[in-house]
Formats: C-alpha cells, structure tokens, sequence
C-alpha cells in the first residue's frame, strides 16, 4: 500500500466491484465510529484503532501544503486512551451533545489485510442551552487494518475545511 493521501483528488486503485464489495465494511465502521462518539461513549473511542495507529486532525490549508502540523495528533491506542479520559472525566466545558452526518465514502485501495478509504462528514453541535450549530466539516482519509469482515482504523487523518474552527474542538471527530 503507498502512503495516505490527504490532499486534493486520488483517483482509485481498486476496480468498481472490489471497491462495491469493501464499501459496505467501511460504511458499517463508520456507523459504529460516529455512533459511539454521538452517544457520549467517549471511552470506547480508542477500540476503534490499532495499537499502532495514527489519528491526526489538521486544516485543509496544511494538507494542501504537505505540512504536518496538526490541531491533534496522536500515535498508539494509548495516548487516544488518555486522551479519551481526560476528555470524559474533566468536563472543563459545557455539556453539549455531537451529530455526525457522514457522505460519499469511497475505497480509494485495497488488499486482504488493508482498506484505504475516504469519507465526508459534517460534525454538528448542540450546547444544552443553545442551538445547533455546524461545529466542523471535511473529510477522513483512512487506512484500516482488514481481520476478516472486522476493521481497525491504523491511520485516520482529519482534514478540516475552514481555516476558522471553534475554540472548543474538545471531543474526537
């Protein structure tokens, strides 16, 4: 597999009936993924990646230059781990609840251990006492690790759209 591309268009490298089979696994993930997230289960975040992974959140603008810098970065399930405690057992922020919309996810590769994939998603926010509100859009950039019909995300690179987010971007996309 090449490296995960997080800029601009990569045309697939998986022809359109190996790419229809592995869409359903990816979609099925992502489900999941956003789910837990969506209802609070911040602990159980970290189950969702390898032991080894990368997890990183950075602007359009960076990746378009090629430029490492991420808003989060995280390497191995335990620094996802710390940072999935601190997150729901130091609530320094108000109670909010998260939303996530999720489109055109598509298989850009794929082998019998490995699925690289793309995924759109809208993050919506609502503060108990305030409205609903876009609170991120963009895309994730995956490679998963393939153990049958079961995926673990190795890579997840966050490529956010604005290069103005809110000062609050606590909780995992």
């Amino acid at each position: 597999m090449s490296e995960l591309k997080i800029s601009g268009y990569q045309a697939a490298r998986v022809d359109a009936r190996r790419a229809m089979a592995l869409r359903p696994l990816v979609e099925h993930f992502n489900a999941e993924y956003c789910a837990a997230l969506d209802g609070g289960d911040i602990e159980r975040w970290p189950e969702f990646f390898t032991e080894d992974c990368v997890y990183r959140i950075t602007a359009r603008e960076n990746a378009d230059l090629n430029l490492p810098v991420g808003l989060v970065y995280a390497e191995g399930r335990p620094m996802l781990h710390d940072r999935a405690v601190a997150i729901s057992r130091t609530q320094m922020f108000a109670p909010r609840t998260m939303l996530h919309v999720l489109s055109n996810a598509r298989v850009v590769d794929g082998s019998d251990d490995t699925i690289v994939a793309q995924c759109n998603f809208v993050l919506l926010q609502t503060l108990v006492e305030g409205p609903t509100t876009l609170h991120l859009a963009g895309t994730y950039y995956d490679r998963f690790q393939r153990d049958g019909d079961e995926l673990l995300l190795q890579e997840r690179q966050v490529v956010y759209e604005s290069s103005v987010i809110a000062n609050d971007l606590v909780y995992p996309v």
